[in-house]
């Protein structure tokens, strides 16, 4: 898989985008999921739109390599709480 040189934005997005998921995931039944999920949206939106991808890095294997990086991050900021 080649290295791509992601704009910070774009992984920091994707990152947060993780841990808001796993927040969701793991939040109480009795928790108002409603502003995560407005994260969720909005983070997506973000990520979707990004300038990065209407560029020649912007390919699918792209796409998948910056999930797989902000989930390791993720993981690893789980760890950190």
């Amino acid at each position: 898989m080649d290295a791509h040189d992601f704009p910070l934005d774009l992984l920091e997005a994707q990152t947060c985008w993780y841990v808001t998921y796993g927040e969701l995931a793991d939040a109480e039944p009795a928790a108002s999921p409603t502003a995560a999920r407005r994260r969720l949206l909005e983070l997506s939106g973000r990520i979707a739109g990004h300038p990065f991808w209407r560029g020649p890095a912007g390919t699918p294997a792209a796409r998948m390599e910056l999930k797989e990086i902000a989930h390791a991050q993720a993981a690893h900021a789980g760890e950190d709480w």
